[in-house]
C-alpha cells in the first residue's frame, strides 16, 4: 500500500517489483483491498493498473470517530452512575 499511497497507478508487476512478494501474493491482496475500497483498478492494453483510494480511509476514520463518541458518551454516563450520591 505504501508503493501506491503516492497516488500514482501501479501494476501488479510493477508492486511486486518493489516487494518481497510474488506476483501471486501482490495479486491476492490487491482483491481484497479493492473489494473493501481502498484501491480501483483499471485495465490499460495488457496490464491491469492499481490506485490507492485515501478517501476510504477518511470514511473507516469518521466511523471509528463516531463510535468512539458513543462510548466516551456511555462510559460518561456509567461513571456519573456509579459515583452519585446514593443518599441524594
Amino acid at each position: 500500500m505504501a508503493t501506491l499511497s503516492s497516488g500514482e497507478p501501479r501494476s501488479i508487476s510493477a508492486l511486486a517489483d518493489a516487494s518481497d512478494l510474488s506476483r501471486q501474493a501482490v495479486t491476492k491482496h490487491l482483491k481484497v483491498l479493492e473489494g473493501v475500497g481502498l484501491v480501483s483498478s483499471r485495465r490499460l492494453g495488457r496490464e491491469t493498473l492499481y490506485t490507492f483510494r485515501p478517501e476510504r480511509l477518511d470514511d473507516a476514520s469518521a466511523g471509528l470517530a463516531a463510535i468512539s463518541r458513543q462510548w466516551a458518551d456511555a462510559l460518561g454516563r456509567l461513571k456519573h452512575f456509579v459515583e452519585r450520591d446514593p443518599d441524594s
